[in-house]
């Protein structure tokens, strides 16, 4: 029996479909991301949500990747000498790292492979366009998204074009920026992984990503929307001040619109341009604001179902947007979650429509300000003489009441300025602030 290689994204759905745990991971997803890599596991899931589209497309999975590195022999001491390799030893790793991308890409994608790869592109009909993106084991995760570490190829036509950016999908798990990333976040280059996902291309009217907490402040009622005209690439890439729009309780609070002066698009014959945008566009926002709340509400409905805040890249085509991926925002710190302190039911992430909570650092205050071990939280929580919660190994007070209150507001203001100064500063600075 033919083993195989190629599975269709909507094959990965119906894997993933027993799967309602709420959290970015769980013991499914990350069977199925062994299979498929993390960016796969999670678009099958996407493609699960109602309401939410999914270019369609095949994944080629990481036992694919596992023939070509065992078809390369010499591939074995390459990594070796890799792994001794430290994050700071950039030109070494340059240099090795570039070996091994030569050699994936030399090694021919076995026949087997390439066959099923064939017969999956074919049911789309001659001409169609794709997009070729990588799915590493180790991306897209809670705790390292590896966001840009590895390559995507846009608007790929013809079948040796897709085998050849599949090889080089491949080779990219070793670029430079990717096994640095590796090092820094004490994953193995052993242990990963590459599959690869091929999507039919969408040509959008304009793209960005969505942050269903805002990045900046961490405030998870409040989702950023960024947007450009034309594929996301020029945002990405950083070549492009997009719009920002800023969305809380399906109302834009506030919106800047960026001079939009470039922008990605897709060629007739297969490959991106970079071209200058029309100068009576530059000023136009990219989207409606109706558009804007509009995704958010999407956005949301992600979020739900991954279980946390999401990091959403999406495009805007004939009316409908379309999710090219999500995954968790790993740079947010964690909300402090209720304890055994008799309002469990109670959340504090503002998202149950309450008021605000505002939380002080305890650690802080005694210029403790490492996260401490669970024996350390565990004796603070069962001897203080108020509730504590706990967020990101460190303990907090919340003091909402009484810095709501005008009759106790003074005291709790001199207690954290004899404590810190600047605790002071923040909760006056809080204090101020409108709504």
């Amino acid at each position: 029996m033919t083993e195989q290689y190629v599975l269709d994204l909507q094959e990965i759905h119906a894997g993933e479909a027993g799967q309602r745990t709420g959290g970015a991971g769980g013991a499914e997803f990350d069977r199925t991301a062994a299979l498929v890599g993390g960016k796969a596991a999670g678009l099958g899931r996407l493609a699960g949500i109602e309401g939410v589209r999914v270019p369609g497309g095949f994944c080629v999975m990481t036992h694919a990747f596992r023939r070509v590195l065992a078809a390369a022999p010499s591939l074995g001491g390459l990594l070796d000498r890799l792994a001794r390799l430290g994050p700071d030893d950039g030109e070494a790793v340059r240099a090795l790292g570039a070996e091994i991308r030569r050699t994936v890409e030399g090694t021919a994608v076995p026949d087997d492979i390439a066959a099923q790869v064939s017969r999956a592109l074919a049911r789309d009909g001659e001409g169609t366009a794709y997009a070729v993106r990588s799915s590493a084991t180790a991306e897209d995760l809670p705790t390292a998204s590896f966001a840009g570490q590895q390559d995507t190829y846009l608007n790929v036509v013809g079948t040796e074009a897709v085998l050849a950016h599949i090889s080089r999908c491949w080779a990219s798990l070793f670029t430079e920026r990717a096994v640095v990333y590796r090092r820094r976040n004490g994953i193995d280059h052993r242990g990963v992984r590459m599959a690869v996902v091929v999507q039919r291309m969408v040509f959008p009217r304009a793209a960005g990503v969505l942050f269903t907490a805002d990045p900046v402040t961490g405030d998870r009622r409040v989702a950023t929307v960024e947007a450009a005209f034309g594929l996301g690439e020029a945002l990405v890439s950083g070549a492009v001040n997009p719009d920002v729009f800023r969305v809380r309780d399906n109302e834009v609070v506030s919106e800047t619109t960026g001079a939009k002066e470039r922008a990605v698009h897709a060629l007739p014959g297969g490959g991106v341009r970079e071209e200058a945008v029309a100068a009576e566009l530059r000023e136009r926002p990219a989207l409606t604001r109706a558009e804007a709340v509009r995704l958010v509400r999407l956005g949301r409905r992600i979020e739900e179902r991954f279980g946390c805040p999401q990091d959403i890249e999406w495009c805007l085509a004939d009316g409908e947007f379309q999710i090219v991926q999500s995954r968790p925002v790993t740079a947010l710190f964690p909300v402090p979650v209720p304890g055994d302190t008799g309002d469990e039911e109670q959340r504090t992430d503002g998202t149950d429509g309450t008021d605000y909570r505002v939380y002080v650092s305890v650690g802080h205050q005694q210029m403790m300000t490492d996260p401490m071990k669970a024996l350390g939280l565990s004796v603070w929580r069962l001897t203080a003489m108020v509730p504590m919660r706990v967020a990101g190994g460190r303990l907090f007070v919340d003091v909402t009441p009484r810095l709501a209150s005008p009759a106790s507001r003074g005291a709790l203001l001199d207690l954290m300025g004899r404590g810190d100064p600047l605790v002071r500063d923040a909760l006056e600075t809080v204090l101020a602030r409108e709504g």
